[in-house]
């Protein structure tokens, strides 16, 4: 049966984005690039160039780097030398061929790196060492060294410099990931910023590093086109949680309204999971938002279509489906069954 007559199939505008439609590609990780210089493979235009194909609304990357420090893994990509620019540039062509749209994420892991991977050891609000192990290096996480003023001044500045290039490489907008522990997490939960400067502190202190990323990033491209994705969920240590989570969660949008951000990508493991207060994470961000909620968490078709239409969020990421169904849009529009995504058969799969 189809389902073409749901509201998430339906064209949205947004900002300076005439969508397709309300689904989204989520960001997920693949480390498919060129390991020794960060650039992106023919494979890897095909790829997001399906999917564009297939008619999602908005395509989110993969992390992207914008420098060398902020690499967690094999095969991360970047968008800090004019190769990477020019290797994403035949990815952004390819999805506009089809009428896609795409936007960059930007993402730097901070402590959840290692020396063999960046030439260095790994740096962080403050020096303390990560439980685990590297993500497919399997050493564990080294203690980090504690940035500096100027070292926090320089990876701002990156962060700029990887929005220009994003724009010179074509993408539609940006994502900053702020959430998952990763660096600009890092400053903002106080298990791991202890520091007493202007970068910690209080919760403003801590948030006053992601607050001079977006006010950098805002020289290169307009707030209408960047993305805030932020979470409580840490992948290095799923005990945590905010100490306040209506006081986090308050802090976190003055901030957004203060820099001009209007679109949100409230990231949780399970959307349907209650947060707090009766209420899931989408929906106690919804209570005090007016504006644009991208909802991500192991959605499917019904629950996005019910979530859209009861206004809790705009639009509906979905990660895994897209990675075993290049064509997953066309298959929930024509009611047609979907491949379960199975990590053993699909995750080191370009298709």
């Amino acid at each position: 049966m189809s389902n073409s007559f749901f509201n998430i199939f339906k064209p949205v505008a947004l900002g300076q984005w005439n969508l397709r439609n309300r689904i989204v590609m989520a960001p997920l990780t693949r480390g498919f690039a060129r390991d020794e210089d960060g650039t992106v493979t023919e494979e890897i235009s095909a790829y997001y160039e399906q999917r564009a194909k297939d008619g999602v609304g908005l395509i989110i990357t993969e992390g992207i780097t914008p420098m060398l420090s902020g690499k967690g893994t094999f095969g991360v990509p970047g968008l800090y030398t004019e190769a990477q620019t020019a290797s994403w540039k035949k990815v952004t062509e390819a999805v506009h061929r089809h009428g896609g749209t795409i936007i960059a994420q930007l993402w730097h892991v901070g402590r959840l790196s290692h020396s063999d991977l960046i030439g260095r050891r790994p740096q962080a609000p403050s020096s303390i060492q990560a439980q685990g192990k590297v993500h497919k290096l399997h050493k564990s996480y080294e203690m980090p060294e504690t940035m500096t003023t100027e070292e926090i001044k320089d990876v701002v500045y990156h962060f700029q410099l990887a929005a220009r290039s994003a724009v010179l490489a074509g993408f539609d907008g940006i994502e900053l990931h702020a959430a998952h522990g990763y660096l600009m997490d890092q400053f903002i939960n106080e298990w791991t910023n202890i520091r007493n400067d202007e970068y910690g502190g209080n919760l403003q202190g801590r948030l006053r590093f992601l607050k001079e990323v977006i006010i950098a990033v805002k020289k290169e491209i307009s707030t209408d086109r960047i993305i805030i994705r932020f979470s409580e969920k840490k992948d290095d240590d799923p005990s945590y949680a905010w100490t306040s989570k209506a006081e986090t969660i308050r802090a976190y949008l003055e901030l957004f309204r203060e820099t001009g951000i209007t679109i949100l990508h409230p990231s949780t493991e399970s959307y349907a999971e209650v947060w707090s207060d009766g209420l899931n994470f989408h929906q106690a961000v919804r209570s005090q938002w007016e504006h644009t909620i991208i909802g991500v968490g192991n959605l499917d078709l019904e629950r996005a279509e019910e979530a859209i239409n009861d206004g809790v969020i705009d639009l509906a990421a979905f990660g895994r489906p897209f990675i075993a169904n290049p064509d997953l849009v066309q298959r929930w529009r024509s009611g047609l069954p979907i491949t379960v995504y199975e990590s053993t058969k699909h995750l080191s799969v370009l298709k």
